[in-house]
């Protein structure tokens, strides 16, 4: 069996991973319908409006272009078809709490002289970690991320075992980074990508040095109107290749049976041949599948590490804020105590490292004449306490520090505020101790510690998305639609047979004009 056809196949979820298995399920056969217990698509990638203002209410960083090329490309289609990009520089703008304050460049020349303003030999020790960025990055997409290995045995293959030097960098991010700077603000620079894989510099493996390449040989780009656009083209494309999309339809059960699986929802019972889940795994085998199904021991779950969850406030505001960037970091000049109050010692962080998003910098559409749209992300440990009381100490303690620290005092020209917290994620997408992003990219779950993409012990169930491979972010949630097709396709063919993607896989297929790709424009 070449395709999917004749196979029905349920997605469970509307979030980015999802839209992307759907696209590429339907466009190899498969009766595709995806369920999303909210009124629209897109998971934590959604949208909020209000007086005028236009929030991301998740993702807000668009990197790895090329990831994005190839989804669109899988289905004779490119991003710009859907939306414009634009390429932002500086890619952001950091305040330090001692007063201290730098653009990063997006230009690698420029950003050597940055660095070499801060300490002499530092410049050329941009060069040499931005080569070895880009060569980690090489290794890691074209020898891991791409061929999708998720079992140990594929990293004895031959070609693996000639990427030795890729798996010498599983070490951690904080030793590796000293090896080039001395300078902790400069260390602050090349590590705070981590906070994209949801992970610390004590307990991510240097691998990961390749977010550098991501930012500075890749780029940082804003599609127009925000990743919201992103979302509703992905969509498009999974319509357009024949799949149905139900919103307002939460998944209540899955329940194995001979033949397939039977899903329930609100509307009903229904038999599918497959089922595809784009909801956290945790809460998929906690709360849809019968009890004791897949076998795994009642703690497995509780024993993951989460990345962190976040504070976030949504800001319609008066006036201009010519201040910040696009994007911009406040960052104490130690921010070792803000990890620990996630990953060590969970607590709300007394000096906090936070993000600034300000989208209406570079597109006016998002907000009113006269007025800027600010998203504040404050990373924060899963699972804390956060009761109205905590949650409005909090805000008034962080809006005090970015008045104090980039001379913006936001409070007396907030027009339009909402907020999102642990509960908000717990609550609203079921994601476990209100992770806003799912399982970090520890050692211990980085590539095949990572869960796979079946389920095991359950022939013709599936995952996708971030708590899975190849992992957190955007571009790898599209990956993983690509990957899961692939697992999707082999178990059509031959059985389930735990089997590595190489030449048997989608892309083969898609060569080969197996790929039924349906067009609609």
């Amino acid at each position: 069996m070449s395709d999917l056809t004749d196979e029905s196949i349920a997605v469970a979820g509307a979030g980015f991973g999802g839209l992307a298995a759907a696209a590429y399920l339907a466009a190899a056969g498969a009766d595709v319908t995806v369920y999303e217990r909210r009124t629209d698509v897109g998971g934590v990638a959604g949208r909020l409006t209000g007086e005028g203002f236009r929030f991301d209410t998740g993702p807000s960083w668009y990197l790895m272009p090329e990831l994005f090329d190839r989804f669109f490309a899988d289905f004779d289609r490119e991003p710009s078809d859907y939306y414009d990009l634009e390429r932002l520089d500086p890619n952001y703008r950091v305040f330090w709490e001692d007063g201290d304050r730098a653009n990063v460049p997006a230009d690698p020349a420029e950003a050597q002289a940055l660095f070499e303003s801060y300490n002499s030999g530092a410049g050329e020790a941009l060069e040499r970690y931005l080569a070895d960025a880009r060569e980690a990055y090489e290794i890691g997409m074209n020898r891991f991320v791409l061929p999708n290995r998720t079992r140990f045995r594929d990293y004895l293959s031959t070609d693996v075992l000639r990427s030795a030097r890729g798996l010498s960098l599983l070490g951690t991010m904080d030793d590796h980074v000293a090896d080039y700077f001395d300078h902790p603000k400069l260390r602050q620079l090349v590590q705070y990508t981590l906070v994209f894989l949801g992970g610390a510099p004590h307990n991510t493996p240097a691998l990961y040095m390749l977010m550098s390449h991501v930012d500075y040989g890749l780029g940082v780009y804003y599609p127009q109107g925000g990743i919201r656009e992103v979302v509703d083209a992905v969509a498009a494309v999974a319509r357009e290749q024949g799949a149905t999309i139900e919103t307002g339809t939460p998944v209540d059960a899955l329940e194995p049976t001979p033949d397939g699986f039977a899903v329930t929802t609100d509307a009903g019972r229904t038999r599918y041949d497959r089922v595809v889940c784009n909801a956290p795994p945790a809460h998929v085998e906690r709360d849809l599948l019968p009890a004791g199904v897949p076998d795994r021991s009642d703690d497995y779950w509780d024993d993951r590490t989460y990345a962190p969850s976040a504070f976030m406030l949504y800001l319609g505001v008066d006036g201009e804020l010519p201040e910040f960037e696009h994007h911009t970091l406040v960052l104490p000049t130690d921010w070792t105590p803000h990890f620990e109050s996630i990953f060590d010692d969970p607590a709300w962080p007394d000096d906090p490292a936070y993000y600034v998003n300000v989208p209406s910098r570079t597109d006016p559409s998002v907000a009113p004449d006269g007025c800027e749209t600010v998203v504040i992300l404050v990373p924060i440990a899963p699972g804390l306490e956060d009761d109205d009381a905590t949650r409005e100490r909090f805000r008034d303690a962080v809006l005090a520090d970015l008045a104090e620290t980039t001379g913006v005092d936001l409070r007396e020209r907030i027009r339009f505020e909402e907020r999102a917290c642990v509960s908000e994620f717990a609550g609203g997408f079921n994601k476990p101790q209100g992770t806003a992003l799912g399982l970090a990219h520890t050692l211990r779950q980085t590539g095949p510690l990572r869960p796979r993409h079946r389920v095991p012990g359950l022939e013709g169930l599936y995952y996708v998305g971030g708590d899975t491979n190849p992992g957190i972010g955007v571009p790898m949630c599209l990956l993983s639609g690509e990957h899961v097709t692939e697992a999707v396709l082999a178990d059509a063919r031959d059985g389930p047979v735990d089997r590595d993607r190489s030449e048997n896989g989608l892309r083969r297929l898609i060569r080969q004009g197996l790929y039924r790709v349906q067009s609609t424009v």
